[in-house]
């Protein structure tokens, strides 16, 4: 028993294959490679592990008093400056920074591939580059 392809099915893997080269060729990127690099350096310190979750327990109560109408201008200030001084700590810049060059590397791929379609296709497939 033999099983035929229509064009249209070998089309489609050949798209899949496309997207799979695609994604293999991103992480091979230097972008990509200084991105993983500082994620992992974040990740292994301890002590700025301890900061980020000080730091995101300070944003979810004042998210909480938001919500109730009780945040202060004096809040959003101390959050604020808690923000900058963990974004200021050199792994979580270093992070940061090959984070924003990762996206922004994404953002020109995508372009690239939407420019064809006449339409954006990050936004239109629910990638990444939307905010």
């Amino acid at each position: 028993m033999s099983v035929e392809t229509t064009p249209e099915g070998d089309l489609t893997s050949d798209v899949d294959e496309l997207a799979t080269e695609l994604g293999e060729a991103i992480t091979d990127l230097p972008a990509y490679q200084a991105f993983l690099e500082a994620k992992q350096a974040v990740e292994a310190d301890e002590e700025l592990q301890e900061e980020i979750r000080e730091f995101e327990q300070l944003r979810e109560e004042f998210m909480m008093a938001r919500q109730t109408g009780d945040a202060t201008n004096d809040d959003l200030r101390e959050l604020q400056s808690a923000q900058q001084e963990l974004h200021e700590k050199p792994k979580m810049s270093d992070y940061l920074q090959a984070q924003s060059e990762v996206e922004l590397k994404l953002q020109e791929l995508n372009e690239i591939i939407s420019e064809p379609l006449e339409v954006d296709f990050g936004q239109k497939a629910g990638g990444c580059c939307e905010d």
